[in-house]
């Protein structure tokens, strides 16, 4: 529906009102949240033949051909008995090395780029391969429950985790025991994991780390070291300065599919919508225009945020904002916490999708 709408000190705006996110309260599926686990639109289109490895890292191309054989190997048909499949082209034969791979690197080594390749590569219905990040399997299993969860995920050939989130242990040990299960029907493992608390400036987290912390598991991972220089700038971005709320508004009305919302309504908006729909509350929308950001006023709200970025993100949505730059979201005690790793990828992700969003304005 039209409209002439009218902003304060500007001339009326006939354009298509925007849609509020605060209205939306989608109700997805068991089936949809499943189906939804495969990788990011950014990378539809990555294969391990798109990845250029450093010819100064001789581990990059190690890694391409270890984890190309890995992904041929998981074609077989199910084995007979006890829910085992057949691996690595043996037949009638439980699997005995690791049925899984943790790729071990620093960042902007090309680890995601890998490990969606693999989930590409691996030669089965895409119903029977799943990928998402450590968040939205926790947040699977607090939508499904965790025997609903051993349901739907066992009968996959490989789950790929990426961004395996150790910060806190309730949900680590609840991975774990998810795994263990999944393990147990036959189903591959590849992960890639983000830094332990107290470690960000090193960049990296280890694999003797991620393989001490998973316990039980460890002897399911084979660690594939990739080795190489961070290809992005280190540290946070500076984020571009905001707009005013009038040009933030009239930006919305004049871009079809954008959403406009008050910052502070929309957070509140968060806590009644479950974080597995979050990426449901933004089908359809081409932009995000928010007024009045603000300082998060607390832990909770923060970690919803944080997953709101990230579904964004993944879907490549610009964000066009007013009040507080991106960088001063969250309060020096936030990000000397032990959830910083989530927030300085959260800044560093809508920065970049506000970056995105200079065109809006320029229209």
């Amino acid at each position: 529906m039209s409209s002439s709408t009218a902003v304060p000190g500007q001339s009326p705006i006939a354009e298509t009102a925007p849609q509020s996110l605060c209205a939306l309260e989608p109700r997805v599926p068991a089936d949809r949240l499943v189906a939804e686990m495969v990788p990011p639109p950014r990378f539809d289109s990555v294969r391990f033949d798109t990845y250029v490895p450093d010819p100064n890292q001789p581990s990059q191309t190690e890694a391409v051909g270890v984890l190309s054989s890995f992904a041929a190997g998981l074609g077989g048909a199910h084995a007979t008995g006890s829910g085992k499949r057949k691996w690595f082209g043996k037949k009638h034969a439980a699997p005995t090395g690791p049925r899984g791979v943790y790729l071990d690197g620093g960042y902007g080594v090309g680890k995601t780029h890998l490990l969606a390749s693999l989930w590409h590569a691996t030669p089965a219905d895409p119903s029977l391969k799943a990928f998402g990040t450590f968040v939205e399997l926790t947040n699977l299993v607090g939508a499904l429950g965790f025997q609903q969860t051993v349901q739907t995920l066992g009968g996959h050939r490989l789950l790929c985790i990426d961004e395996f989130e150790l910060d806190d242990p309730g949900d680590t040990v609840l991975v774990s025991s998810l795994l263990s299960r999944l393990v147990e029907q036959g189903v591959a493992l590849a992960a890639t994991s983000n830094t332990l608390p107290g470690k960000l400036g090193e960049g990296r987290f280890a694999a003797v780390d991620f393989l001490r912390e998973i316990q039980g598991l460890s002897a399911h991972f084979r660690p594939l070291r990739i080795d190489g220089e961070d290809y992005r700038h280190r540290g946070l971005p500076e984020a571009p300065p905001p707009y005013s709320d009038d040009s933030v508004t009239r930006a919305a009305y004049a871009t079809a599919g954008a959403s406009l919302d008050d910052f502070p309504a929309l957070l509140d908006h968060l806590a009644r919508v479950h974080p597995s729909r979050y990426g449901a509350l933004t089908d359809g929308i081409t932009a995000v225009c928010l007024t009045d950001v603000g300082p998060v006023p607390d832990q909770s709200t923060a970690l919803r945020l944080v997953v709101l970025a990230d579904r964004l993100y993944d879907r490549e949505i610009p964000v066009l904002a007013s009040g507080l730059a991106f960088d001063r979201l969250f309060s020096d005690e936030m990000l000397n916490g032990g959830y910083r790793k989530k927030y300085f990828r959260a800044i560093s992700r809508l920065t970049a999708l506000a970056r995105d969003a200079k065109v809006l304005v320029a229209q």
